[in-house]
């Protein structure tokens, strides 16, 4: 396969959704400036990436905070999110992740840990009918602390009834290899390289 996964024995695979199951990233950015557009706000494309992993509402105030502004937080993350939506006809899954989903599906428990919202994470999910290999979805709603923070991960391995030390976590972003760091267990880097201008598309990094 052409993602390799670190040694040891793992008994549940957490996967981040966008970026790493998804090949949504630039979906989600083409929805964001068009959102923010409305409302007078900007969203720099290496910011983006950088705080990839972090929830939607807390994007929002922290550039509330960044560019002096007050952006409505629930209104401007739905229409955000009804723009992400319209574009799931386009969603392609990544491939070196799908390679691993399919391998081991009903060998081990898969779980999704994501920042976004349950709704957006079940609808990439079901665009890409992989909604059913999941066992556990946690989403931005299901806890208080998003990444770097260790939650989520600890979250996802407590409902799945398996020790973080045999977890293994996908993320594409360094905010989620720090959480996964954090909640003690092993991950693998999936590279995220691809800007929106450039079209979409995801590498693994061996």
């Amino acid at each position: 396969m052409r993602l390799k996964l670190p040694t040891g024995e793992f008994h549940a695979y957490l996967f981040d959704c966008d970026g790493t199951i998804a090949d949504s990233m630039p979906l989600h950015y083409k929805a964001w400036k068009k959102a923010l557009a409305e409302y007078g706000g900007s969203y720099d494309e290496d910011l983006f990436y950088a705080w990839g992993g972090k929830p939607v509402r807390k994007i929002i105030a922290d550039l509330n905070d960044m560019q002096g502004l007050n952006m409505p937080v629930d209104a401007l993350a739905a229409r955000k999110e009804s723009f992400y939506h319209a574009q799931l006809p386009e969603l392609k899954g990544i491939p070196e992740v799908l390679e691993h989903i399919e391998a081991m599906h009903g060998h081990i428990p898969f779980a999704v840990v994501s920042g976004s919202r349950r709704a957006s994470v079940v609808g990439s999910l079901t665009a890409l009918h992989l909604l059913d290999k999941f066992d556990v979805l946690v989403c931005a709603e299901d806890y208080a602390h998003g990444k770097p923070a260790p939650d989520g991960f600890l979250l996802a391995a407590s409902k799945l009834g398996v020790a973080p030390e045999h977890c293994l976590v996908f993320e594409d972003t360094d905010l989620g290899i720090q959480a996964a760091t954090a909640a003690g267990m092993q991950s693998v880097l999936v590279a995220q390289p691809v800007r929106e201008n450039l079209g979409t598309g995801a590498i693994a990094e061996a």
